[in-house]
């Protein structure tokens, strides 16, 4: 009985230090920024790793008077391609303490 208190207590320690690791990892995440465009380059957004968006960038070329709906298209992507930076690097970090947890 005492060997599985001991063992309960150990698992415990473990996992409020990976808790603290995980809050860490997180904290690292969402300091990092990331830079979405789209092919053309006209349009940039940029993004923190808690997935909002920080700036955006449009060089003059991309507003044309006669096409918003481009311009539209074009920073849509490049939103999309900055959420993607964020969700990829969030997989990459966060997977290492989720990658034995069935669910996950």
């Amino acid at each position: 009985m005492a060997g599985g208190m001991a063992n309960m207590q150990q698992m415990m320690r473990k996992m409020q230090k990976m808790q603290k690791q995980v809050e860490n990892t997180q904290k690292e995440l969402e300091a990092k920024e990331f830079t979405g465009k789209e092919p053309s380059g006209m349009v940039e957004a940029i993004m923190t790793g808690d997935k909002k968006m920080k700036a955006i960038n449009i060089q003059p070329d991309a507003v044309d008077p006669e096409d918003v709906d481009m311009l539209q298209d074009l920073i849509i992507t490049a939103v999309n391609d900055g959420l993607s930076q964020v969700e990829k690097e969030t997989s990459n970090m966060m997977g290492q303490y989720t990658k034995n947890i069935p669910g996950f």
